[in-house]
């Protein structure tokens, strides 16, 4: 089963194309338990599924990726979050030494901070295939990124799940 798996992987990074039904989401609805009114959108949450075999693949290819770029110093050095072994609670300690490192050269320190959580539909493909290009990876690599990215489909379930159907 691992050979198989391993073996799509291989073939859809030598081809440069992402799998179109691994490009499709299902988002259904779901009741918080334990209110007593559900006339609010913030008494429900969305839940997105994704292809299993698919995420799978993502997170083998996630790890390989960050590894490279890990390695390679291509990741800067204040890039915390989302990496492996790194967390934003190292943020603190981080922080402080630029700032006193900057005290030490009489510089003025300054801090900028913000979300990207929602940056993924506004990505520029291109922008990020000149990047992976920067980062030395490989023409077929670049090109099943950009596969990856384009034409995903959601699928969204119109109809609301009672999470406390059945339970007693």
């Amino acid at each position: 089963m691992l050979e198989n798996i391993i073996s799509i992987t291989n073939t859809c990074i030598k081809l440069g194309h992402w799998l179109s039904h691994f490009k499709i989401s299902s988002t259904i609805v779901i009741s918080k338990p334990n209110k007593t009114l559900y006339d609010s959108l913030k008494v429900f949450r969305s839940i997105v599924l994704l292809n299993m075999l698919g995420k799978l693949i993502e997170k083998a290819i996630s790890d390989k990726l960050q590894l490279y770029v890990v390695s390679n110093n291509f990741i800067h050095h204040s890039q915390l979050d989302g990496l492996k072994f790194k967390s934003m609670t190292d943020v603190d300690p981080t922080l402080t030494h630029f700032i006193c490192t900057g005290w030490v050269k009489n510089l003025l320190n300054s801090t900028l901070a913000f979300n990207i959580s929602q940056f993924f539909p506004s990505l520029n493909y291109y922008l990020l295939s000149l990047i992976l290009r920067k980062a030395g990876l490989d023409s077929s690599i670049i090109q099943f990124f950009s596969s990856y990215l384009v034409n995903r489909k959601m699928i969204f379930s119109s109809h609301f799940v009672d999470v406390n159907v059945g339970v007693g």
